[in-house]
Order: structure tokens, then sequence, then C-alpha cells
């Protein structure tokens, strides 16, 4: 079996959910379409959930301005300013966006001023002309975070530094929602002489462990959507559970 990575979106999009949303969904089909069969892996859990299950969003567009001003706020304030603002009018979001993701808050206040319905009111599904099956694989958190912490240091091994450096130069500035996640912007704040080395490092390893805990709530033991092998043995259960899924799908077809 043969794998290969679909790339689609500039490091200088700034669309946030349903850019990407239109995006996986055609390159989806097209590798279906050439006998070739798609992994998702990874992501935020929102991400994922909304591809496979279809979720619809709102096409509002940026309102530079508006997003401006809110991000003023949440500088003067702090995100929680935004987090009361949006629990005013549209509690579900509230309460599933992470309060310390501005982005996702600002992007929930936008549609709201943009279309008078909250977001959470906007998100309908549709069920996706795809099967497919979710596999999770579990790991003690101790563990978890042992293998972050060495998959940093080998990111810096391998030359964030420099990787980094170099987009900045090229134009890729900070305020891009590529050059926000985690690593790049701790080293980017590193550059521009607002933290040490150690700092940025240390930023970049408790910023993914909080990644890993936040993913949790999106892919819970309890989902019985999603299939869990037991720890230890994997390798063997996840080929089983591909194989298994393969053989429904050429029977269904």
């Amino acid at each position: 079996m043969t794998f290969r990575v679909s790339r689609g979106c500039s490091l200088r999009n700034r669309g946030g959910e349903n850019d990407r949303l239109s995006v996986g969904r055609p390159i989806g089909i097209i590798v279906v379409s050439r006998g070739v069969l798609p992994l998702l892996v990874g992501g935020t859990g929102q991400y994922v959930w909304a591809l496979l299950e279809g979720w619809r969003v709102p096409r509002v567009p940026p309102d530079r301005r508006l997003r401006a001003e809110l991000e003023t706020l949440a500088q003067r304030e702090g995100p929680q300013a935004l987090v009361e603002e949006l629990a005013r009018i549209d509690p579900a979001s509230a309460d599933r966006i992470d309060p310390r993701n501005l982005r996702r808050l600002i992007r929930a206040l936008e549609v709201y001023r943009a279309t008078g319905r909250p977001l959470s009111a906007w998100r309908t599904s549709e069920p996706p002309d795809f099967a497919s099956t979710v596999i999770g694989l579990a790991c003690p958190r101790d563990e978890l975070y042992r293998r972050i912490d060495a998959r940093v240091d080998a990111m810096m091994a391998a030359g964030l530094v420099d990787e980094v450096r170099g987009l900045i130069e090229r134009g890729y500035g900070c305020g891009l929602p590529a050059m926000s996640g985690i690593g790049y912007r701790e080293i980017a704040a590193h550059l521009a002489g607002e933290r040490d080395i150690a700092s940025a490092i240390e930023g970049t390893k408790t910023g993914t462990h909080r990644l890993a805990r936040h993913q949790h709530a999106w892919f819970k033991p309890s989902d019985e959507r999603i299939k869990w092998p037991a720890p230890g043995g994997q390798a063997g259960e996840v080929w089983a559970a591909v194989e298994e899924f393969l053989v429904a799908s050429a029977g269904a077809g």
C-alpha cells in the first residue's frame, strides 16, 4: 500500500475551518478516484469531525476592521473579555471553544456580527458521500509528554530556528494563521527578541502538552465511533481494523 502526502493550502491562507473543509473534501474525492486510500492523520479534533460528519459552516468573509478591534480588546482586557461577550450571544460556542484560542473566539464573534445568528446555530451537517473508519491511539500521559518533549528537542536539533527565520525573511509574517502554530510562534518571539531560546523551547513543550490535553475533549475513550487498540499491541490491531474496513467497503460497493 502506498501513501502520499497531499497539501492543499498556502502558508498565506488566512481562511478558517470553511476554507480547510473546501480543500479537504475535494482532495479526498480525487485521492479515492485514483484508487489510493486517503489517511486523515492528526489535526484538530474539530476539523476531523467536521470533515467526517459533513459539517456545514457559514461563508462569512473576514472583517479585518472588526478583527483588529477585537484583538485590541483582548490585548487591553485579556481574552476573557471576548469569552464573556461570546457567552452572552452564543453560550454553546463559548463552552466549546478553548478560551486561549483567540482566533476561534474572534471568528465566532465575527460570524454573529455579520449574520445576526450565533455560530452554533449555523452548524448543520450533511452526511458525507464516503465511508470512513476512525482509529485512536492511546498513550499514558507521562509517556505522551516524554515523547512530545523528545520531539520538540529533535525539531530544534533539525533546525527549527533557521526554518522560522527563513520563513520570516521570505515575508511570512507572524500574523498569518500558519505561523501561529505551536513552536512557530514561540521561535518567532525568540527571533524578535521577546524571549530567550530556553523559554521558547519550554513554551513549545508546554503548549503541546496543553494541546494534547485539549484533544481528549474531541477524542474520548467512551466515543463508540472510535476504535481504540489496546496499548502494546496497537500495530496489529490497527491493521486488522483497516483490513476489516476495506473488506466491508468493498462488499458495500
